[in-house]
């Protein structure tokens, strides 16, 4: 059964702390607080910038909290992700729930996505014509190197994926369309950092330090390590920088009359994905992809 969420769903903060929380997303005074895997906003920014409203940042961070894997959420668990106190995400909720974009169920006290949000996701992908064009090109390379082949862009730290062709074979990796991979460690995410401009990438490497600065060497160094093997090697790559048993590569490209810059990966289980496998034959294929995809359709 489902309904309309209660304001206190899930709120259980003092009324001092409710009226602060009131101020918050009335006024849009204070900074925004990220969700999980974006970088602390800068707050001198902010303040400066008298256009940014806080309460639409703060409920639009409430719905990029779901991921694929999310069924349902609730308050308690959104808050955790959020940062925020439960008794400013409990309004949050109601007001998306109210709007359409999450559905109340009753019957766990907790959210899902509605299908305001999905005629957003479904509108956005729409108007990328470059999947229609991608997808009978990457669905020949993951027949061709038995793996996943998957098109992405970036969000925030993230990349998420588009579009999603896959092998006949059964040990291919369990991700599709609407997962986050992270920017940092993925062959993926790396691609879009070797290609995009000097002043993006300056600003996402500062947001990927704050994110873990003891981490940091070690990224910054699978970060540069991956630039110069792009510069050489036409790709970006991750073996079990991601995840330990995982190998990939990536390219980044810009779709022929659009600015957005997008991404193409190979990837797959490292056991049936050797890295000799993945540079020696998938790599051309892999980068005369991306530029056929540059091109644009056949005339």
């Amino acid at each position: 059964m489902q309904g309309v969420a209660p304001v206190r769903d899930e709120a259980d903060t003092p009324a001092a702390d409710e009226a602060a929380d009131d101020m918050d997303i009335d006024e849009g005074l204070n900074s925004p607080t990220p969700a999980a895997g974006t970088a602390p906003a800068r707050s001198g920014k902010v303040k400066e910038d008298r256009h940014f409203v806080t309460a639409l940042a703060r409920g639009l961070e409430v719905l990029s909290c779901f991921r694929s894997s999310d069924k349902m959420l609730g308050n308690q668990e959104l808050a955790r992700r959020c940062g925020l106190p439960k008794s400013t995400v409990s309004r949050l909720t109601y007001t998306l729930t109210k709007l359409g974009f999450l559905d109340y169920v009753e019957e766990t006290g907790r959210y899902r996505l509605g299908s305001a949000t999905l005629s957003l996701g479904s509108a956005m992908l729409a108007r990328m014509d470059v999947r229609q064009v991608a997808r009978p090109l990457m669905q020949e390379l993951a027949d061709f190197s038995q793996a996943m082949v998957s098109l992405g862009s970036r969000d925030r730290l993230s990349m998420i994926y588009v579009e999603n062709c896959r092998s006949q074979s059964a040990l291919t990796l369990s991700l599709d369309v609407g997962s986050r991979i992270p920017l940092a460690t993925t062959a993926m995410g790396r691609a879009h950092l070797a290609l995009c401009s000097d002043s993006e990438r300056g600003d996402l490497m500062d947001r990927i330090r704050e994110l873990d600065e003891m981490a940091w060497p070690r990224i910054r160094q699978g970060i540069e390590t991956a630039i110069e093997q792009y510069r050489e090697l036409g790709v970006c790559c991750s073996f079990g920088d991601w995840q330990r048993d995982v190998n990939a590569i990536a390219i980044a490209f810009r779709p022929e009359g659009s600015r957005q810059l997008m991404a193409i990966n190979c990837g797959g289980p490292a056991f049936n994905l050797s890295r000799e496998f993945l540079l020696e034959e998938v790599r051309p294929r892999l980068v005369a992809l991306g530029a056929r995809l540059e091109r644009g359709p056949l005339r």
